[in-house]
């Protein structure tokens, strides 16, 4: 991933739904997040990963081979290849995605695996993988959930969840996690089965959380941005 790129003298910050849904908690929660970004002087771009047919990656080590132009780059020709070039342009990767069963989604897991695993380098020096990226790319999770906080933690999901930042801190050279927990699920409860919990709890956490969850997402937005201002600004 080369340089800060400067689109219409802006940074490039690219936002990614690993949701099926494009209109609901992880989608707003990207969204806004989006929207900070822009405030900060960013070009944007959103992508919902369920509108493209694509897999993840297929162990061919193409992007690991001496003195090959797919050294650095996912060689897989798909639908997916475009949306991974513009992506080693940008200077913000934001990915968001859902809970199911303790883990994101599928998508963004066959994503990440696409996204990372090129720039990262099985070459070492002094301990240290020499990654395929000339400048720290600011990343983060968006992470939406059914799960109430206090028992997200209770089972273990930071554990689980973090290893993904981790990874993606350890590619692009930094990167952070936001929770949205307690998440309102449907449009109709009572079109579904359920005994857990009742719509009427469900939409008052809504309402007095959601928004409050909106704002840390466009904050967010808006602190990536600023970080890679201020490390150009410093030389960094």
């Amino acid at each position: 991933m080369k340089g800060t790129t400067m689109i219409n003298d802006k940074l490039f910050a690219m936002f990614f739904n690993a949701s099926p849904r494009k209109n609901w908690n992880t989608a707003k929660m990207l969204e806004a997040a989006k929207a900070g970004a822009e405030e900060a002087g960013a070009e944007t771009e959103l992508v919902n990963l369920y509108d493209f047919p694509f897999a993840g990656c297929k162990s061919c080590f193409a992007c690991k081979l001496k003195n090959a132009k797919t050294n650095g780059v996912c060689a897989i020709r798909d639908d997916l290849r475009p949306v991974l070039e513009r992506a080693r342009q940008a200077d913000v990767i934001v990915l968001g995605s859902p809970i199911y069963f303790s883990y994101p989604t599928g998508v963004y897991r066959a994503f990440l695996e696409r996204l990372a695993f090129p720039v990262y380098s099985y070459h070492y020096e002094d301990g240290k993988p020499l990654v395929c990226r000339d400048k720290v790319i600011e990343t983060a999770n968006i992470f939406t959930m059914n799960c109430p906080e206090e028992m997200m933690k209770d089972v273990g999901y930071p554990t689980l969840l973090e290893a993904n930042t981790q990874t993606l801190a350890g590619v692009f050279g930094a990167s952070e996690t936001l929770y949205a927990c307690n998440t309102y699920q449907f449009a109709d409860y009572s079109r579904y089965d359920m005994t857990i919990f009742t719509e009427e709890e469900k939409r008052a956490y809504r309402d007095a959380h959601f928004p409050t969850d909106l704002a840390n997402a466009h904050a967010l937005g808006m602190r990536l941005v600023e970080r890679i201002k201020h490390n150009m600004e410093n030389g960094q």
